[in-house]
């Protein structure tokens, strides 16, 4: 799995212009699945991400998780994560995994994350959507399974 974890004020994501999620104060994720991800990786990253602390403390230091810091999730499918470019200019995708799979694990994902008792929103599987988001900081981590 490969996400993208963006501290923000406020993100949402829209599909066909109407809003399907929002959230305030929390973290939008780009979650892309790869074709070697398991329930194990899953629930790795998810336990990875929701104990991350990267909310600030009354110190000021980064020291406090999302669920210690009052937020929420928003959680976004982005197979273009896993987008190769190394060669030509249009991507290839042969890494990210097929739809099913990745829905099924990207779905278990979100699970795992409400499981520790954050709010959870979620984007639409396969739609297209726009993402809006207000980074806070800006605070941006890419975190890899396979790193």
């Amino acid at each position: 799995m490969r996400i993208v974890v963006q501290r923000v004020k406020k993100a949402s994501v829209a599909v066909d212009d109407a809003v399907k999620a929002s959230i305030e104060n929390g973290l939008l994720l780009l979650v892309g699945v790869d074709n070697q991800d398991t329930p194990e990786t899953v629930e790795y990253m998810a336990g990875k991400i929701c104990k991350l602390r990267i909310f600030e403390d009354d110190q000021g230091k980064m020291n406090l998780d999302v669920s210690q810091a009052g937020g929420q999730v928003l959680s976004v499918s982005q197979f273009t994560l896993f987008g190769n470019t190394s060669k030509g200019n249009r991507p290839g995708f042969e890494d990210a995994a097929q739809p099913d799979k990745a829905q099924k694990l990207w779905e278990r994902f979100n699970e795992h994350v409400s499981g520790y008792g954050i709010t959870l929103e979620k984007g639409e599987f396969g739609a297209h959507m726009e993402v809006s988001l207000v980074n806070d900081g800006p605070v941006t981590f890419v975190i890899d399974s396979k790193k």
